[in-house]
């Protein structure tokens, strides 16, 4: 290993930068994950750093000396003091292993090709949903996210940190022209809705592919998305709630489908 004492080395200066600057992120087309379940994640997905970072206690813990012997010998990890890591570490206890990483930049085709179903978020800003919706996304076997312009930024820390891992299981379009791919789209468009004429969700025949549109609490689908839908859904609920948070009601849509390509599958009623 590496070792640096210095907060000015350049090295070390970066990897602050992008924890704490969506703009860094953005210009250089990295980001910083941080801890030992994202760093195995990602490399049970077969992608590697860009570079590797660790505490002087963290590099004592078995845990992450097991991550850093799965390294090539050519990535030299940096150790720095611990005091050292906490300054740049992007939570509050640090967890002793961050990483700089390349941001993958898969194209809308492959996105289309790999996804039976693809989830659309329109402008939803909160980081943990974001992480959430993508966590929830993997576990129901979306392979594909388009994320339009106003999404937070789904490589960030937070995001990552949210996502526990199910980036690197899926293609996530960032800035994505929605209604564009969505003219590629072969299967249907179901925005989620609360309002009169919306169909219930456990009346519709889910097991084809399915584009779903959801958007930020509050404003919902923006309107060109909303008109280009095929048809709009809503969730039952108990009387008097009138809406779910936009992580809820992703995951109540997606393990619906889920349960009726399942039984279709089984050669059971979806019903």
């Amino acid at each position: 290993m590496l070792f640096i004492s210095s907060r000015d080395n350049p090295r070390i200066k970066l990897l602050a930068a992008l924890g704490e600057s969506a703009r860094e992120r953005r210009k250089l087309g990295q980001t910083l994950l941080d801890g030992p379940h994202l760093l195995g994640c990602m490399l049970d997905a077969g992608i590697l750093p860009a570079e590797v970072c660790v505490s002087m206690s963290g590099s004592k813990r078995a845990e992450i000396a097991s991550l850093l012997a799965r390294l090539p010998a050519a990535l030299e990890p940096l150790c720095v003091p611990d005091a050292l890591f906490a300054r740049i570490a992007t939570v509050e206890t640090p967890t002793g292993i961050l990483a700089r990483i390349a941001i993958p930049s898969p194209s809308p085709p492959a996105a289309e090709r790999a996804a039976g179903s693809v989830v659309i978020l329109d402008a939803v800003q909160d980081p943990g949903n974001l992480g959430g919706i993508l966590r929830s996304s993997a576990a129901a076997g979306i392979n594909a996210l388009w994320l339009t312009p106003g999404c937070a930024q789904a490589w960030s820390p937070k995001v990552l940190r949210a996502g526990m891992g199910a980036h690197f299981r899926l293609s996530i379009i960032e800035q994505a022209d929605a209604l564009a791919l969505l003219d590629a789209f072969p299967g249907k468009a179901l925005a989620t809705s609360p309002t009169t004429g919306a169909r219930e969700l456990y009346h519709v025949d889910l097991t084809g592919p399915v584009a779903w549109l959801f958007g930020a609490e509050g404003q919902g689908v923006s309107a060109p998305l909303l008109a280009r839908a095929t048809e709009t859904v809503t969730i039952p609920m108990a009387s008097g709630i009138e809406s779910l948070n936009v992580g809820a009601a992703v995951a109540v849509c997606l393990f619906e489908q889920m349960r009726q390509r399942r039984a279709r599958r089984d050669g059971q009623s979806c019903a």
